[in-house]
């Protein structure tokens, strides 16, 4: 499994994953929607954590910089 995710994408799907979490937690966001946004971000967090995205593997997308 090599990583294809960049440091700005990490970032992002991380903080956008706490926001979820923290409006989730404060009851901003409830039910099926609330249930919802923790499972994406939990998948979020997951691959910021790991840097692989398989949504980006099965298109061939990649925001990880290339080395020279």
């Amino acid at each position: 499994m090599k990583t294809n995710m960049g440091t700005a994408d990490r970032v992002i799907r991380t903080l956008l994953a706490i926001v979820a979490i923290v409006l989730f937690y404060n009851g901003v966001i409830h039910g099926t929607l609330g249930i919802i946004l923790i499972v994406f971000s939990v998948i979020f967090l997951l691959t910021s954590l790991v840097g692989f995205c398989p949504l980006y593997a099965l298109v061939g997308l990649s925001t990880k910089k290339k080395r020279r």
